[in-house]
């Protein structure tokens, strides 16, 4: 079976139907394929877009922000994954991305979350998602993170108005087919790709079936989605699409590819992988297999959340011998890096009995049902307490010495913000473990950010020489981007939108 398209997007999520968007605007027809049903590590998501410079929500919010606040502040965060004008054309272009996001229907709110928090509650929807407030020294710290609104979290609210967008734009989907090979011509140039599809209902139900499981238990979702993959193997039917004007790659990171994993990244194990069954760097493997270079696959982020409730902030995250490990207000990323890559994996937190007492109180009102769910679980088996420091210290197993020495100065550590800093001296004292380790109640999640090398002015694939390979695009996790060093909530779903609508543009229009 052949179809003909003008431009072909592999992969339906949240850069996949961005692309696609973009491109239909050009009038191009435009078809996207997605090995399931759509969605990928979008629809799992909290739905947070990072956003600022002045978004609606952040005036009505009486957010006073600037794209100069922004991109100093991101400046810290991104690193060398993109160029000092990349990010600039990001951060000056923020608030009219999320007027394009309104404009295709995706929901915003500013009730504005007065705590710092990893995820805010239903009640609010615009909050300090990164470690703007920890890097007040860089740049004037706003909220950011523009979080969909919609119950619980709301990455499916997010993906269904792209969808229905979509559907208003006659852009053709086909789902349940995958994408084995890129066809190219006697130049080079990729015109298309060699695809199985099928259409069936168990498939489509088994696959649905296996992501929950396999987002939150991978050994038990990894045996349930073997069915789904006999069924592509057995069942599936070949397919060529041939795309006259170019493919783009838009299938997801690789952190379900357990070979890649050990490969660049090893120091991760006992996290918890965050994507789909299709998060297995098989759009990274297409573009290699026609010459593609690929970079910071080694960049891997690893989230350690200890809050809510905020009060948790105030403790002190120490290593085993007794020394503070970071600065406990900074983003979860930041924070389980550190754990990650300077202390083996292994942190607590140590609090006293006021500061214990005051996160309780705030239990009720700052946590979602998950959140509550896993400080039941920290607070109830994962704390030890002791009535001294020291004695603390002996039953964890952690240098006494090197604790009192940490709690006696920590108070006096500059830096950490004054509203989170206060002496823990009030016995009895607790230490809440925060290890990176295969925890069900008390997960450590991660996602690549590393993928193939693209070219920041039109998301075209680039080969290791710098040339381009014609025809082939790239974007979200598939390719390096804004967030490919380091991330904080939002940023990566902001790339998605950032970087899909490049590609969608040029491949469909050659304008940037």
């Amino acid at each position: 079976m052949r179809l003909e398209t003008d431009v072909l997007v592999v992969g339906y999520g949240a850069a996949g139907a961005c692309a696609a968007l973009e491109a239909a605007e050009t009038g191009s027809q435009v078809i996207i394929i997605d090995r399931f049903t759509g969605g990928g590590a979008t629809a799992l998501s909290g739905g947070v877009v990072y956003a600022g410079g002045g978004t609606a929500q952040q005036i009505e919010a009486g957010i006073d922000d600037s794209p100069q606040a922004m991109f100093d502040y991101l400046t810290t965060e991104v690193g060398d994954a993109v160029s000092p004008r990349t990010l600039r054309a990001f951060c000056d272009g923020s608030v009219s991305m999320m007027e394009w996001l309104s404009f295709q229907g995706v929901p915003f709110s500013a009730a504005l979350c007065p705590e710092k928090t990893s995820y805010p509650t239903n009640a609010h929807y615009l909050y300090y998602s990164g470690s703007e407030i920890a890097a007040r020294d860089v740049a004037k710290p706003a909220p950011r993170g523009h979080r969909t609104h919609g119950r619980g979290t709301s990455g499916r609210v997010f993906f269904d108005r792209l969808v229905e967008a979509v559907r208003r734009k006659g852009i053709r989907v086909l789902t349940q087919t995958t994408a084995e090979r890129l066809l190219t011509d006697h130049s080079g140039r990729v015109v298309g790709v060699e695809c199985r599809t099928l259409h069936s209902l168990a498939h489509r139900i088994l696959s649905r079936w296996a992501a929950k499981p396999f987002l939150y238990a991978p050994k038990l979702g990894r045996l349930m989605h073997k069915p789904v993959a006999w069924l592509e193997s057995r069942r599936g039917r070949p397919l060529t699409i041939v795309a006259s004007k170019g493919v783009i790659l838009c299938a997801g990171g690789f952190v379900n590819n357990r070979t890649m994993l050990r490969q660049h990244a090893p120091s991760c194990r006992g996290a918890l992988p965050l994507g789909t069954p299709g998060d297995d760097g098989s759009g990274i493997a297409l573009a290699a297999a026609a010459g593609a270079a690929t970079t910071h696959l080694d960049r891997v982020s690893v989230w350690r959340f200890i809050t809510p409730p905020t009060a948790l902030l105030k403790g002190v995250l120490v290593d085993r011998a007794g020394n503070r490990v970071a600065d406990e207000s900074r983003y979860g990323a930041a924070l389980g890096e550190a754990i990650v890559t300077r202390h083996g994996g292994w942190a607590a937190l140590v609090v006293d009995s006021r500061i214990l007492a005051e996160a309780r109180r705030q239990l009720r009102t700052q946590t979602l049902w998950f959140q509550r769910f896993q400080m039941w679980y920290l607070l109830r088996f994962a704390r030890i307490s002791a009535a001294t420091p020291r004695e603390l210290a002996t039953k964890a197993g952690v240098d006494p010495d090197g604790l009192i020495t940490t709690l006696k100065s920590y108070h006096d550590t500059p830096g950490k913000a004054e509203e989170f800093v206060q002496p823990v001296e009030h016995p009895p004292f607790s230490l809440i473990d925060c290890s990176i380790r295969p925890r069900l109640a008390y997960p450590a999640p991660m996602l690549t950010l590393g993928g193939l090398v693209v070219s920041e002015e039109t998301g075209q694939v680039l080969r290791p020489d710098g040339s381009t390979i014609d025809g082939l695009y790239a974007a979200g996790r598939t390719a390096v981007g804004i967030c490919s060093h380091s991330y904080v909530s939002g940023l990566s779903l902001a790339d998605c939108v950032f970087s899909g609508r490049r590609a969608g543009r040029h491949c469909a229009y050659g304008d940037v």
